[in-house]
């Protein structure tokens, strides 16, 4: 058996001098003694993996919503595929892979059902009570609302993955981290999880795109990561099928994955940092694409902003979604005695909205729709 004390001696014999060592952790909130062989990140991403906000991603979506198709991604399958790409960046730099993996585990664990439509919506709800972010509600869940333990609330996880929650940011998620020191950056595994986001959905909407028609392969001609990846596989752009769809995926994350790595890896050397604490006090995030890979991949971007996410077949799934939980939201708002009695307990300590909205929050895309149904169908019982 290996001790967490030998596993984090091979840390610092494996990480780069930027990498951030478990031992090194600011520690928990609660005391809490740490087990004989994990050492405290990979805690960290066991606690993760068991709680049931994480489970519920299964059924969150992340562009289409979960009957729709067996095949498209869920929240929960954008999550391990977060993970998986911020691992095999962090192996080539010489970063936390077990810091890297939680964070990216927990990324999303707030997001609320219909994915950043139900988000909006949400804000839009609470705008008088503190409005709605994805990223404080993955925080709130992982220090109060999941409640598992007996002797704190929460999980009661290190400080570093709960940073790396707060500093989670990409063009779709802006951090507010006045608590944990917002003068400093995201620690190098931070940003090579928010890197890992962003190529993780920019790739996988590409795929899901396609699969779904809503995407042709005409319609990306003009994209010069298509050509590039044309070329690559030697595909002549007629009659796309699965296989040849799963090659050019495939090829485009090697593509994006390979360009980070070069491009951050360059700017750890000019940076001169050596430890940790170096690379949050830059002024810049040395994770990212080289210049002309950031072109390509800005303009990959765009396109599926214009030809998938504004997609009328996403728009109405979206308009959908606003009307279900806005209604359901104004229904308990109104009549809060028809919310669940757990948490009718709870209102008096949280407020009444903020309770709803945590319920709503935590629903799954099916258990939205059947509450929906639920409240206003008469012939659906109660």
């Amino acid at each position: 058996m290996l001790t967490r004390q030998q596993l984090e001696a091979h840390e610092d014999q494996v990480l780069a001098p930027c990498g951030m060592r478990s031992r090194d952790s600011q520690g928990r909130a609660y005391p809490d003694k740490e087990p004989k062989y994990r050492t405290s990140f990979q805690r960290d991403r066991d606690r993760v993996i068991h709680t049931s906000a994480f489970r519920r991603l299964e059924y969150k979506t992340q562009v289409f919503i979960n009957f729709e198709g067996d095949y498209f991604r869920t929240r929960l399958t954008h999550t391990l595929e977060v993970a998986q790409i911020g691992r095999t960046i962090a192996r080539a730099l010489g970063a936390n892979e077990d810091l890297i993996e939680v964070v990216c585990l927990a990324h999303d664990l707030g997001h609320a059902a219909f994915g950043h439509s139900g988000e909006a919506t949400l804000n839009t709800l609470m705008r008088e009570h503190g409005g709605f972010d994805h990223n404080r509600q993955s925080l709130r869940i992982v220090t109060e609302l999941e409640q598992r333990y007996p002797n704190f609330p929460g999980l009661n996880l290190t400080w570093e993955v709960r940073e790396g929650i707060v500093k989670h940011e990409t063009e779709y998620d802006i951090s507010d981290a006045k608590a944990f020191n917002p003068e400093l950056r995201g620690n190098l595994e931070a940003q090579i999880a928010n890197a890992a986001d962003e190529l993780a959905y920019t790739s996988h909407d590409l795929d899901d795109g396609l699969r779904s028609d809503m995407i042709t392969p005409a319609n990306c001609a003009d994209l010069e990561l298509w050509q590039l990846l044309l070329k690559s596989v030697g595909w002549d752009g007629h009659n796309l099928d699965d296989l040849t769809r799963h090659r050019l995926i495939r090829r485009l994350i090697g593509l994006l994955v390979s360009d980070v790595i070069e491009a951050t890896d360059a700017r750890i050397q000019a940076s001169k940092a050596q430890s940790a604490l170096d690379i949050q006090k830059l002024d810049h995030n040395v994770i990212g694409y080289s210049d002309q890979m950031q072109r390509r991949n800005r303009q990959l971007k765009d396109f599926l902003f214009k030809n998938l996410y504004n997609h009328p077949r996403v728009v109405r799934m979206h308009t959908k979604a606003e009307k279900i939980l806005t209604d359901i939201f104004m229904a308990y708002a109104n009549t809060p005695a028809m919310l669940p009695y757990d948490f009718q307990e709870l209102v008096a300590e949280r407020g009444l909205q903020r309770t709803v909205c945590d319920y709503l929050a935590g629903m799954t895309d099916r258990y939205a729709i059947q509450e929906y149904e639920k409240l206003f169908d008469p012939h659906s019982l109660p």
